[in-house]
């Protein structure tokens, strides 16, 4: 491995690019299956938003304890276990004949699995392989989320109409059979594994051990960054950004566009469209972190992004190129705050926090996005149209604008020590 002119570090990025490809287009089934939810079993669209709602805030809950976790038993331990407590979740999902099932197996344990291989993931690998190009490796590892809808829910889409939501699901369990396979055999946790140095230095260095209690360290890193004014104003944007992405896009578009009486499929293939123009604004955003302000990178992502979802109101009551116009300009829009917001924490509370207290700034994106998908789901059934959740989310996002530059230019500051107790 020393001897290859192919730094090992890529393709231990290529594994974890394509394990959080599957684990966002698994993690966004929901979006697919609440439809045949409906007509099947008969639940409303306000209690399959809820189990939604209650996966998702597990799914970022998990950030801050991944990060332990991985640093403590390895990255390539914690991603196989992960899969296979996901697919062991999906193969029971067909067996299920009531709600309070799909709460556990979607709402409890799929949130819980696929939030170990989330973005808390991708920050770890590259602490871990990168010194240089870390805004970009983080740009192609967060664009990953997207790019798995644009693979996985054209498809899962096509599957669930012509043979079934069953089919769909035990389609997503062979991919995940395979992927365990690839990650077993060729994951590394660290450089030092395969005898290379981290990218951009010379130095082997063997890793510290995680020395830290599981459960303890983790929120004493809460309470170190809380007294911080940095950590507030990123765990509020990324609120605000949860809220008006996974939350409410990611959730509701394919149901709101069915209230237009546009095809399953249709509205499965513009997501998939902001996936792919997303796998390239996200890429970029990583590329600009490494060399522009990322308070001025989250100023205008926010705004842009606030003025589209107001735009998609009357886009989905208009004609099909308004729909595929809004689907471009959001799509560009749709994650590129996480590279920004990556530096701006790792530089505020160093590369050895960075990733527990990230996941916490996670864990706020993941409360917006919970609020929104159970919201908007509930407005939905008291009005009858998503027009109120589309325009709130448009505002919120131009308040995070103002947010983004609030955040002070010396930021990097940092917090106290982590003391165990």
């Amino acid at each position: 491995m020393k001897s290859s002119r192919i730094y090992y570090g890529w393709v231990v990025v290529l594994i974890a690019f394509v394990t959080l490809l599957v684990s966002a287009g698994i993690r966004s089934m929901p979006s697919i299956l609440m439809l045949p939810f409906e007509k099947e079993f008969g639940w409303n669209r306000g209690s399959i938003s809820g189990v939604i709602s209650t996966g998702i805030f597990l799914y970022g809950l998990m950030g801050p304890f991944s990060a332990a976790l991985l640093e403590r038993f390895g990255i390539r331990r914690m991603m196989v276990t992960s899969l296979a407590v996901l697919a062991i979740s999906l193969s029971i999902t067909p067996l299920m004949s009531s709600l309070w099932q799909f709460e556990i197996l979607w709402g409890v344990v799929s949130g819980l699995a696929t939030g170990m291989m989330a973005n808390v993931l991708g920050v770890t690998i590259t602490n871990h392989w990168f010194v240089e190009k870390r805004g970009l490796v983080i740009g192609m590892l967060t664009a990953s989320a997207a790019t798995g809808q644009l693979l996985f829910l054209p498809l899962l889409a096509q599957i669930t109409v012509e043979a079934g939501w069953r089919t769909s699901v035990y389609s997503a369990v062979g991919i995940l059979v395979l992927l365990i396979v690839i990650v077993a055999i060729w994951m590394r946790n660290d450089p030092y594994d395969v005898g290379v140095a981290p990218y951009g230095t010379k130095e082997l260095v063997k890793p510290n051990k995680f020395k830290g209690n599981l459960f303890l360290t983790p929120l004493l890193a809460l309470r170190s960054a809380s007294r911080n004014k940095t950590f507030w104003l990123l765990a509020g944007t990324f609120f605000f950004c949860g809220f008006s992405t996974n939350g409410l896009i990611g959730t509701h578009l394919i149901p709101a566009c069915g209230d237009y009486g546009i095809p399953e499929v249709m509205a499965a293939g513009l997501l998939a469209l902001m996936g792919l123009f997303d796998l390239f604004g996200t890429t970029l955003s990583g590329w600009l972190s490494d060399r522009f302000d990322s308070r001025w990178l989250l100023f205008w992502y926010y705004g842009l992004r606030g003025l589209s979802l107001l735009f998609l109101p009357f886009a989905l009551d208009s004609s099909p190129m308004m729909l595929l116009m809004f689907a471009v300009f959001y799509g560009l829009d749709w994650i590129a705050t996480v590279p920004p917001t990556v530096k701006l924490a790792t530089k505020e509370f160093g590369k050895e926090k960075s990733g527990m207290i990230f996941g916490w700034i996670v864990v706020a994106h993941q409360v917006g996005a919970s609020t929104a998908a159970y919201g908007a789901g509930l407005l939905r059934e008291l009005m009858g149209t998503y027009t109120v959740p589309f325009i709130a989310a448009g505002f919120v996002c131009l308040f995070a604008a103002l947010m983004a530059i609030r955040i002070s230019r010396n930021s990097g500051v940092g917090v106290q020590p982590i003391q165990q107790s």
